[in-house]
């Protein structure tokens, strides 16, 4: 009994009729003879009878002829197996699973990829690596943007903003009163410059705007008492 030949058609696994007719030491034309009876019953009873046996054709060397065979699935296998009994029944069985079973492990198994293949992967993978930066880089950035616009000042900040006020009220104020009309002013201007409640409520990185902006102050009316 000759080794059974199961080859890959468009990602279907098929044997030819002609070899299982050898395999099983019988003629070819008696197992198309009987394939056919079971196509018209699968067809009859409104079944795809190609998931089982597919329609075929060989020339034959010297004479150029076409003749009809069929490509035989593991269904139509499956099929032929049941029907036959005895030794050859069983060893066509095994041999049958047993070639289906490594082609299948064959044609599933990952292919060796071509240097040029594994170039254009590579380039590939450079591509969505760069722009999983960029969009990494964007995300941290607007994180960044969205930190910096919620960290008010610290206490040594506060504090040094406050004697830089209170610096700047002492060098335009006349007198206690005038200090106590100047403080008011110029911490309504700090919050109406920053949009804050408070100067200790001024953002962390507008500090040296603010540094500036009291640096620059000068007070209504020249700093004179109203």
């Amino acid at each position: 009994m000759n080794q059974l030949k199961v080859i890959s058609i468009n990602g279907q696994l098929i044997t030819d009729s002609r070899d299982v007719a050898e395999m099983v030491e019988k003629r070819h034309t008696d197992l198309m003879r009987t394939i056919s009876g079971y196509v018209e019953t699968l067809e009859n009873a409104k079944l795809r009878s190609q998931d089982f046996f597919i329609p075929n054709t060989y020339k034959t060397e010297g004479n150029n002829k076409t003749y009809d065979c069929f490509l035989l699935t593991k269904k139509g296998c499956d099929m032929v197996a049941n029907k036959m009994t005895g030794e050859k029944g069983v060893l066509f069985t095994a041999a049958y699973v047993t070639q289906f079973e490594v082609m299948e492990k064959t044609v599933n198994q990952p292919r060796a990829l071509t240097g040029r293949e594994q170039l254009e992967a590579s380039m590939k993978l450079s591509l969505m690596t760069s722009e999983d930066v960029k969009e990494l880089k964007g995300e941290v950035v607007e994180i960044r943007g969205m930190v910096e616009n919620q960290i008010t000042l610290d206490h040594g900040e506060q504090r040094r903003l406050q004697k830089l006020i209170s610096s700047k009220v002492f060098e335009f104020a006349k007198s206690d009163d005038h200090r106590r009309f100047l403080y008011p002013e110029l911490y309504r201007e700090i919050k109406d410059r920053f949009g804050v409640a408070s100067y200790k409520d001024v953002k962390r990185h507008e500090l040296q705007l603010a540094i500036k902006y009291v640096e620059s102050w000068i007070p209504r009316k020249g700093g004179k008492l109203a």
